[in-house]
């Protein structure tokens, strides 16, 4: 293995960086070093602006006036669009909407109702629990529904698929591992077998090239709040094949999704196209945010991003294996940056304490249990210099074993 670079190396990786440019566009506090990316983006100074506008000016002066004037109702599927080019998606078949968990529960419905004679769903056993608990809730709606999953029923969800499979929902890249799917392989595989999937994005989303179209996906959800930067609990949202939107329903019909809201009829009628997932009013101000974080994703090339993501994490793996191998800490993701998102996951047997020595002294990153140190890199706002003093604070906090002191073994509520 090629030795170290030092830290004048390092800075000069920043210098040639092309995408140093939009860091300066985040609020971020000059003392810290922000690896949780994957958790929580960071604020654009484009959200604060949208904010605003559309608090203080559309709501305070527009009043209910703004839905029409301020294009409030048709926000759901503009800011749909936006995300629909940076996952593969061509216009009218991306809704941002509701949260990821609930979208999970309406794509699972959908993709039973479209498979009549099947029974079966398979998931991963180490999926992100939500998707589970999405997956159990569908599944006790009907009794002949059952939840297969890979890493317990069998080793892989190649091997579950059959012909009572309806539907797989499968994160294109893990949570907890940081390691990728190939999308276009397994899809094929799937709907091969006559099912259809369910692509989980919310790791991938704004983290690295996505092309949904391209691979033909059936569906897919995701959450805007990650690599996205759209604010904390910003809407997720929805991906239905245009080949899919005739045959689509779902069980939370709620006003929103109905052909003529505003008619107030009383029974059903679905509209034809995307907007059949949306449920109830939107929250304005969260899609508001959304909207002013997207705005910079106009100007990222997504080869550039992806090709900085891997410099990034492979930088950081071989930092801290050769810095902090000795202290117990053991790589977790993959090796292969091609079957690698945008993250860095090591395992440390008290790794809820090192990570909140670590977060003391300005380095944030969180922790997954049991015993997992997580670490995302978001392109557009951390640099090489971030990864090299990370990578310095972890070694500090390691071979002097400050990490020890009782206080950072206090749980918070969130970790």
């Amino acid at each position: 293995m090629n030795s170290l670079p030092d830290l004048a190396a390092v800075e000069a990786m920043d210098e040639t960086d092309p995408l140093r440019a939009f860091r300066s566009r985040f609020t971020l506090p000059s003392d810290v070093i922000y690896l949780d990316g994957n958790s929580l983006g960071a604020a654009s100074q484009e959200v604060f602006a949208e904010v605003r506008q559309a608090a203080m000016e559309e709501w305070g002066n527009g009043l209910i006036r703004s839905w029409n004037s301020a294009g409030w109702f048709h926000l759901p599927v503009e800011l749909g669009d936006r995300i629909g080019r940076l996952i593969g998606a061509a216009e009218g078949q991306t809704v941002v909407t509701d949260s990821t968990s609930i979208n999970i529960y309406k794509t699972l419905h959908a993709a039973l109702a479209m498979r009549p004679g099947r029974n079966v769903i398979v998931a991963e056993g180490d999926s992100f629990p939500t998707d589970l608990y999405m997956a159990e809730g569908v599944v006790s709606t009907r009794p002949d529904l059952t939840l297969r999953l890979e890493g317990r029923d069998a080793d892989t969800v190649e091997e579950l698929i059959d012909d009572s499979v309806a539907v797989v929902l499968v994160n294109h890249v893990n949570y907890k591992s940081g390691e990728l799917r190939d999308m276009a392989a397994l899809t094929k595989r799937i709907q091969a077998a006559g099912a259809l999937v369910i692509w989980d994005l919310c790791h991938s989303a704004g983290a690295l090239p996505v092309d949904l179209d391209g691979a033909g996906a059936d569906f897919a959800v995701g959450c805007t709040y990650k690599y996205l930067n759209g604010g904390p609990g910003a809407p997720a949202f929805i991906y239905a094949a245009k080949r899919h939107h005739a045959s689509i329903t779902q069980p939370l019909s709620g006003w929103w999704s109905h052909a003529r809201p505003f008619a107030f009829e009383r029974s059903f009628d679905g509209e034809a196209g995307i907007r059949r997932f949306l449920c109830g009013t939107q929250p304005i101000l969260s899609l508001r945010a959304l909207r002013g974080a997207l705005s910079i994703w106009e100007e990222v090339d997504m080869n550039a991003l992806r090709q900085k993501s891997i410099a990034l994490t492979e930088l950081f793996i071989r930092l801290v294996e050769a810095k902090c191998g000795q202290y117990g800490v053991e790589l977790e993701t993959t090796r292969d940056s091609e079957k690698r998102g945008s993250q860095v996951s090591f395992k440390h047997g008290n790794g809820y304490e090192v990570m909140q020595a670590l977060i003391e002294r300005g380095v944030i990153g969180d922790f997954r249990a049991p015993s997992t140190l997580r670490f995302g890199f978001t392109p557009l706002y951390v640099g090489y210099r971030d990864v090299w003093q990370a990578a310095t604070v972890l070694e500090e906090i390691l071979s002097s074993g400050s990490w020890k002191e009782p206080r950072f073994a206090v749980r918070s509520a969130v970790t």
